[in-house]
């Protein structure tokens, strides 16, 4: 169980409000003084007024998680992505580059894009969110990332687990039976050679580049009764999760509820995927997997975090015994949800 007092020397304790206009100033933009942070754990995210009237958005990347290979390599998929002319907001070129450095700091600048959560539970929201999913992958299936790593079996699953147990973060009253549970659910999904990187039997489900964190959250709405200059309908943020994956990734935490529900709603968005680009059906025995790896890693990303105090402080609930308890039966469910026969659309 984590301490609930963070560390000292966090990564972010120098990121003062001076350094965030220093920052800027350094590549020529100046605030007028009105910053607002935005909500953002991984990285620190402000929202800044300039002198000139405009607004952007600046984002600072957590110190040794990405190289800077790595975050160009985001953002050349975004830039390709707005080229092709898909509403992804992606940083602004400043001084002949999209990453900048300032002290102890990588950061980027982007355009400021106002828009509240898609009612996904509208068909078509859904479908329209389905068509332009589809054209990202277009994009992101054209060619490989070099340097991002890939989403499997091996950094989200395994290389979680065993950080979590090698750093005693389950306590000892849970430790074994979330173990168990753990290993059975990695077990399962050693099944799906797309995850494991090793031949499959017959043509293998293609890894793409993926926006990796497809949540609604990532996509914001623009009221559809704005003029078109405002660009109404979804636009995509934060690309910080990009990784290679099957295309299955970026649609299924947009689906909710019980089984006939979320089998509606994927059949709505495969409606509006599949009017742009094909959709391998195989991927759907993915979901389950893929929902296991991700809740693995969430636990190992909140372990690992916990001397940024704003992870004390946001999450409160994590690391006690309740909390772990939680995790094996949620565990547990999964393992039962990966043996029954996937979604159908």
């Amino acid at each position: 169980m984590p301490e609930r007092t963070a560390a000292a020397g966090h990564p972010y304790q120098s990121l003062t409000p001076d350094v965030v206009m220093d920052a800027l100033a350094s590549v020529g933009l100046f605030g007028d003084g009105r910053q607002m942070a935005l909500s953002s754990y991984e990285n620190r995210v402000y929202q800044l007024h300039l002198e000139d009237g405009g607004v952007v958005v600046v984002k600072f990347y957590r110190p040794q998680r990405w190289s800077d290979a790595q975050i160009l390599e985001e953002h050349g998929f975004a830039q390709a992505l707005m080229d092709a002319e898909i509403p992804v907001v992606g940083p602004l070129v400043l001084q002949g580059s999209t990453l900048h450095h300032f002290g102890d700091f990588a950061f980027s600048v982007s355009p400021w894009r106002g828009g509240r959560l898609p009612e996904l539970d509208d068909p078509d929201v859904l479908e329209w969110v389905g068509r332009f999913l589809a054209r990202i992958h277009a994009v992101g299936a054209v060619q490989p990332f070099e340097h991002r790593p890939a989403l499997d079996l091996s950094s989200f699953g395994m290389a979680s687990r065993e950080w979590l147990l090698a750093h005693d973060q389950v306590p000892l009253d849970v430790q074994s039976p979330w173990a168990k549970a753990s290993q059975q659910a990695l077990d399962l999904i050693a099944g799906h050679a797309c995850l494991t990187g090793a031949p499959s039997q017959g043509e293998a489900i293609q890894r793409i580049r993926l926006h990796g964190d497809c949540h609604p959250g990532n996509i914001l709405w623009t009221p559809l009764e704005l003029p078109a200059s405002a660009g109404p309908g979804p636009h995509f943020v934060d690309l910080d999760d990009a990784r290679m994956g099957p295309a299955v990734q970026d649609l299924w935490m947009l689906l909710s509820g019980d089984r006939p529900q979320r089998s509606r709603q994927l059949g709505t968005l495969v409606d509006g995927y599949e009017q742009f680009r094909p959709f391998d059906r195989r991927e759907l025995a993915l979901i389950e997997p893929l929902r296991t790896l991700r809740l693995l890693h969430y636990s190992a990303w909140l372990a690992r975090r916990w001397d940024d105090p704003t992870f004390p402080r946001h999450f409160p609930w994590f690391g006690s015994s309740d909390y772990w308890q939680g995790q094996v039966q949620m565990l547990q469910e999964q393992i039962e949800a990966m043996q029954e026969e996937p979604l159908v659309v």
